[in-house]
């Protein structure tokens, strides 16, 4: 997929959790297009964004330093630096609001409000906000049955972290009737390639390159999940932040729905070498029994501003984007590999089964004995 035009001089953005999976990889859009991007973020260290960018790109780079939950700090780095658009991302994830619900409330809730109440004080520059909501706003398989599950459907998160992407929905449309700050929530699912390296759903990821590399992986649930390709959701981040459409608009991205494997059958397909090499443990995250997500909504919406919005399973004749990019050289993983990893007999044995989003899941390899370790 080409990168999208350079925008107008006129537009600045605000990136907040630029050094998570997506945010670097919004940073990686913008600057190839031609963009100076401005990432507000407590200190400048990524290991994501060092892996997607060059010394060179890195140097096109806007760093400010400041605290999300400080309302203070993101007020004087939108002011100082003339932001009229903020793509909001940053946020802890579902095992860290799980363990802190105080902390995870502070960052997400307390910080996506802190980025509205800056677009109501300064909205002489701020002209769109766009927000990562999450899958997890949805209750449990069901709540919904086999139907696809329709845009306006009843939400019944399970996790604080869905709580609070929820809240935030519910924050983003009392912004907009109160004061007119039109925002866009999306809402991804399975969000896979280069630096995925945190969660239960990185295994796709970990899996490519567990392939390139020559070891064994252990994906650990099976079933079905809907995978969508990073640049793709980047790509739809910067195209709603462009389109500003009006309103508090929130969408369910989705890309295709893929059975395990058949996942696996692609890799193999892929790289000859590593049949065999994959696993999966009998656990299902129940994707394949619950509803589909509609995105029809969304693309209606965005498909004349957003054509990046016919999302899909980002599989081709020959394999998967991300692998060919490695063997080109783009990427270095052979120093992430972890060599005191436990075999995948080992992890194949530990199948207990906790809640994801509502879904079934396994605690099988915990991240800290992953055998292809912190991804990029």
């Amino acid at each position: 997929m080409q990168n999208t035009e350079p925008s107008s001089n006129r537009r600045r953005f605000l990136i907040t959790g630029a050094k998570g999976f997506i945010g670097a990889w919004v940073v990686k859009n913008l600057v190839e297009r031609g963009d100076r991007p401005w990432i507000f973020d407590v200190d400048r260290q990524s290991h994501r964004l060092r892996s997607l960018l060059s010394d060179d790109a890195m140097a096109s780079v806007s760093f400010v330093a400041g605290d999300i939950a400080r309302l203070e700090e993101l007020e004087r780095a939108v002011a100082e630096n003339g932001i009229t658009h903020v793509i909001h991302l940053a946020a802890l994830q579902v095992p860290a609001c799980a363990a802190n619900p105080q902390l995870g409330a502070q960052t997400n809730v307390l910080g996506t409000l802190n980025v509205f109440e800056v677009a109501r004080r300064r909205r002489d520059l701020v002209k769109h906000i766009v927000y990562a909501s999450s899958a997890a706003v949805f209750g449990p398989e069901e709540f919904y049955g086999t139907a696809t599950v329709r845009e306006g459907a009843l939400l019944e998160p399970s996790t604080h972290y869905g709580v609070f992407k929820q809240c935030n929905e519910g924050n983003a449309r009392v912004y907009y009737k109160s004061d007119g700050i039109s925002s866009t929530g999306l809402r991804p699912w399975a969000v896979y390639g280069v630096g995925r390296d945190v969660g239960l759903t990185s295994d796709p990821t970990k899996a490519i390159k567990a392939g390139v590399v020559g070891r064994d992986y252990t994906i650990r649930f099976t079933g079905g999940l809907d995978l969508q390709y990073v640049d793709d959701t980047a790509k739809t981040f910067l195209r709603c932040a462009e389109g500003e459409l009006p309103g508090a608009r929130v969408y369910t991205l989705r890309g295709t729905v893929t059975q395990m494997p058949d996942f696996i059958a692609a890799l193999e397909r892929d790289n000859p070498r590593a049949h065999g090499a994959f696993f999966t443990v009998p656990v299902e995250l129940a994707v394949e029994k619950s509803p589909a997500l509609d995105s029809r909504v969304a693309a209606s919406a965005l498909a004349p501003r957003c054509s990046v919005m016919k999302s899909r399973f980002r599989g081709t004749r020959s394999g998967f984007v991300w692998p060919a990019l490695i063997r080109k050289g783009n990427f270095s993983v052979e120093n992430n590999i972890k060599a005191d990893a436990p075999s995948s007999d080992t992890r194949r044995r530990n199948t207990a089964a906790k809640p994801l989003f509502g879904w079934r899941a396994t605690n099988v390899g915990r991240e800290t004995h992953d055998p292809i370790g912190p991804s990029l």
